[in-house]
């Protein structure tokens, strides 16, 4: 996959919308991509996407919104962004690279990607195909784009995934955690669905000290 075309980010609008906090649209060749961008200092930084259908805020009561916050007092910036075509897999995996533009011409070099859904086998894949990204999540994954989740070592993966998920059993996180290599973590709720709204509290500490590790902690060091 790493043949396909990539598209080159050629132009950003910005308007803010106070407390770090800015509206973006990422223009390119093929089109234009909207996203907010939380901005802190220092180079760590986290791409958020959603599911088959694109949105901004994710799961759980909009769990990419509060975290995105809530990591600018950790230093790590995110950028929640929407696809131009959603639910094109390959042209959303496009996107993603797209952002990680983004955030390099901001000076974010270590960049952890995290997806819902769709959007989970979308950064598995996007993952493996740049050397900027240092992590990977997969909340609720998708397998069909995933099957390349054996090139994302030594980058670590985290696969999250509810028991009583009635869109995408919890049997798909478990075949990416197989077909991936180490470092790989699978974490399964017992009691949550597919949107993970009853585990809120758990996932939202979860993701926020994994992220922190991987970007700014041990994972700094190990994968360099």
């Amino acid at each position: 996959m790493d043949y396909w075309p990539r598209l080159k980010l050629t132009g950003v609008q910005s308007q803010s919308l106070g407390a770090n906090q800015a509206r973006v649209i990422l223009s390119t060749s093929e089109g234009d991509m909207e996203g907010i961008f939380h901005a802190t200092r220092g180079t760590s930084g986290v791409i958020w996407v959603c599911g088959a259908l694109g949105g901004l805020d994710g799961p759980s009561f909009g769990i990419f919104a509060l975290l995105s916050q809530r990591l600018l007092d950790d230093g790590i910036s995110s950028l929640r962004l929407n696809y131009r075509l959603p639910g094109d897999f390959e042209e959303c995996v496009r996107d993603i690279l797209v952002g990680i533009q983004f955030l390099e011409q901001k000076g974010i070099d270590r960049i952890a990607l995290a997806g819902h859904s769709f959007g989970g086998a979308v950064v598995i894949m996007a993952g493996t195909m740049s050397p900027l990204v240092k992590a990977v999540v997969g909340l609720s994954s998708q397998t069909y784009g995933a099957q390349r989740v054996n090139h994302l070592s030594p980058r670590p993966l985290l696969l999250i995934h509810g028991e009583r998920d009635q869109n995408l059993p919890a049997l798909c996180s478990q075949h990416i955690y197989e077909w991936a290599r180490e470092p790989k973590e699978l974490v399964i709720y017992k009691d949550c669905g597919h949107f993970l709204r009853e585990c809120h509290q758990e996932l939202e500490e979860l993701l926020r000290q994994w992220l922190l590790d991987k970007l700014q902690g041990a994972g700094q060091r190990d994968s360099g």
